[in-house]
């Protein structure tokens, strides 16, 4: 059997994990079948499974590349990253995106190593912020949960509320890191 390249094993992956992840949007994981991201993929189930052992397999790469999307984001500048991020929930082109993490997230009730995954990616940031806010309250890590919970509210209510004003959000949000000497708000309010 001819050996593949890098290049190719990767683009073959993300092309797998392009069509599950579509497929967990749409359906949600416990309705999506392994024909489901064969027909998605256009890849036979056969080659599928030279990549990944299941869709728990594709559960769990996906929540990692979030995970190093997301740590990407928030870059040298956590507040600045922060907002870019909550900015994001309001580009149209990441619903699917979005409905996925809401699957993840319920997926947690039922799958230890999905709870495990996404546990990390929420303990990491609360971590790293922590330091940052030590001298603003006696619990940093919790103040940084808030934020989280901030993220992960925004995230629903953007899929529920068609009209919600991302924007007008991200300034509320901005004003609320401003006191805190994270961000300063612009004379609109925006960051």
């Amino acid at each position: 059997m001819p050996k593949v390249d890098d290049a190719h094993f990767a683009a073959r992956r993300r092309q797998i994990l392009d069509a599950a992840g579509a497929c967990f949007a749409r359906e949600g994981f416990h309705r999506t079948s392994m024909l489901d991201i064969v027909r998605e993929s256009g890849i036979s189930a056969g080659l599928i499974y030279r990549y990944f052992t299941g869709k728990d397999d594709m559960i769990a790469a996906i929540v990692a590349e979030w995970h190093e999307r997301r740590t990407t984001m928030l870059g040298d500048d956590p507040a600045a990253g922060y907002l870019d991020v909550l900015r994001r929930v309001g580009d149209p082109g990441t619903r699917a995106e979005l409905q996925l993490a809401v699957q993840v997230w319920a997926e947690t009730v039922r799958n230890p190593a999905v709870r495990e995954m996404s546990r990390a990616n929420v303990d990491r940031p609360v971590a790293a912020v922590a330091p940052a806010l030590a001298g603003l309250t006696d619990d940093p890590e919790s103040l940084a949960r808030v934020f989280i919970a901030v993220y992960q509210g925004l995230v629903l209510q953007t899929l529920w509320d068609d009209g919600l004003d991302h924007a007008a959000f991200v300034r509320a949000v901005g004003l609320l890191l401003a006191p805190l000497g994270f961000a300063e708000p612009g004379p609109d309010g925006e960051q």
